[in-house]
């Protein structure tokens, strides 16, 4: 599980995956509708040009002729309806007009001849709702009155080319035109003027718009059943997670089964994970309070045994001094509860007051030094062999907690040490790391006890000095000191495999 938790992985959440969703949806029609407007606006710029080549082509073949009178002749109108008539195009019309604004020639309409068209299915009428189609019905009746006032025929006559696009009459189209000026030497004297309305490259518009609408539509649904299924496993995986953890705890509290934890990167992954981290550390504290009911009852037995013995036998003693004797083994059967009482308040009392201790730096090498002169008084059937580095090892932490940390070590090594061998007790400064590491000859770690060495209320003294209790608390409060200190705690077989080693890591403290 730790390995699971540590894994690092990619985070993309379910926030992220519906934003990733809504920006993908928004951007497809926002690009679409810009990449239309962007071609309708090249298709009628040329549009525009190509009106104002027409107009320049007209007024190109009138340049120089005396045709442009105030009132053109009948033979005149017909020579400039022929000129005109092999440049007529469909749905265009040309005006030929003098500087008095008169007309003199027009040729072309401007409306297009409507097309046979099959009818329309019921989603092409939805789509023609949602996208507004130009029409060719359309009123635009445009007489001299309005030549005169419009600024591309001003411009024309004034000499310069001009364009203009305004609406017909209904406002129903929208009518492109382009104007040139006739010259006869260096004077003005007429203008031609080209007109054509822009429903051709709205038709391609509409038509853009309509297929990007279907797509839009069709993206959409995609999307939206994506989702849907989407939904539907996110609702599975939370089903699944609920069942999990309505089955992983019976209805006396035990813990049943453990999950195994989502491989998932995202909430619902973390909360699964998360959910099976916390049913392991249950499962821990369950087996830790079974064991420690099963230590305490243990531990406790043969004391309360000796009280009750004790008790029982100064009701029959027949003198003062088998009442004495009986006492006294009542008062070692009490020391010793009270012993182990004891034991239980200290790592109690470890717990609560590593959250408040503040950590600092201190160097290690002095306070090693000087908890082994201590020990070869406190233990003086044992002998310690200790090696030091010559230089400074700074960690961080509290020196207190650490001399207490190898208390328990230099007490465990020398209950389980081989009767005239030394206890190594050894510093050592690695890169980025102090080492310390206590060891012993004597017998070699079970290798089922190897993972659960450090955990509270574990002991494999159970055929060991029988008059003192052991609760199993010593190595779980030098795991909880090494920890403070954010280093790692560890027991193995020496390499010969003629004893144990524990070794503390502590990282230094500038990492």
């Amino acid at each position: 599980m730790e390995g699971l938790r540590g894994r690092s992985r990619l985070r993309f959440g379910l926030r992220a995956k519906l934003a990733l969703v809504t920006l993908v949806l928004l951007a497809l029609p926002w690009a679409g509708i810009l990449y239309v407007n962007e071609v309708e606006r090249l298709l009628l710029q040329g549009q525009e040009q190509a009106l104002l080549g027409t107009a320049r082509a007209v007024a190109t073949a009138l340049h120089e002729r005396p045709l442009l009178t105030v009132s053109a002749t009948t033979g005149e109108e017909r020579e400039l309806g022929t000129l005109l008539a092999g440049l007529r195009r469909a749905a265009s019309r040309i005006w030929i007009v003098n500087r008095e604004f008169a007309v003199l020639a027009r040729v072309g309409t401007l409306e297009r001849k409507p097309r046979a068209e099959a009818a329309a299915t019921w989603w092409e009428s939805v789509l023609a709702w949602l996208v507004q189609r130009p029409t060719e019905q359309f009123v635009d009746v445009l007489g001299p009155e309005g030549l005169a006032g419009a600024r591309d025929v001003i411009a024309a006559l004034q000499g310069t080319p001009a364009t203009r696009t305004r609406r017909t009459q209904d406002g129903r189209a929208v009518v492109m035109s382009a104007a040139h000026p006739i010259w006869r030497g260096d004077e003005v004297i007429g203008a031609v003027i080209a007109e054509e309305t822009t429903n051709a490259v709205a038709s391609m518009r509409s038509a853009a718009l309509e297929r990007l609408l279907l797509i839009t539509l069709a993206s959409f649904t995609g999307v939206a059943a994506f989702l849907i299924a989407y939904a539907t496993r996110l609702s599975l995986r939370i089903r699944r997670l609920r069942d999990e953890a309505e089955s992983a705890i019976d209805g006396r509290g035990r813990i049943t089964r453990l999950g195994a934890g989502s491989e998932a990167g995202d909430e619902i992954g973390d909360l699964s994970r998360s959910f099976s981290a916390v049913l392991e550390r249950l499962a821990q504290h369950h087996a830790y309070l079974e064991s420690m009911a099963g230590r305490l009852s243990h531990e406790l037995r043969t004391p309360v045994a000796v009280v009750r013995s004790s008790l029982e036998n100064v009701k029959l003693a027949g003198s003062e001094a088998e009442v004495r004797r009986y006492v006294e083994r009542a008062e070692e059967g009490l020391q010793r509860m009270n012993r182990i009482l004891d034991r239980m308040t200290e790592a109690s009392r470890l717990e609560q007051s590593l959250s408040v201790v503040e950590p600092e730096r201190y160097d290690l090498v002095p306070v090693v030094r000087g908890c082994v002169e201590g020990y070869r008084l406190a233990y003086p059937q044992a002998s310690f062999r200790v090696e030091l580095p010559p230089w400074r090892a700074e960690v961080r932490g509290a020196p207190d907690l650490a001399a207490q940390m190898l208390d328990k070590l230099v007490e465990n090594a020398v209950d389980f040490a081989t009767p005239g061998e030394p206890v190594d007790i050894i510093l050592e400064n690695r890169t980025g790391e102090s080492l310390l590491t206590v060891s012993n000859k004597g017998p070699a770690l079970p290798r089922e006890m190897r993972g659960r060495l450090f955990q509270s209320m574990v002991s494999i003294r159970e055929s060991r000095a029988a008059g003192v209790p052991h609760l199993g608390l010593g190595l779980y409060v030098a795991r909880l000191i090494a920890e403070f200190h954010g280093g790692r705690i560890m027991a193995m077989n020496r390499p010969q495999g003629d004893g144990v080693a524990v070794t503390v890591r502590f990282p230094a403290p500038w990492h």
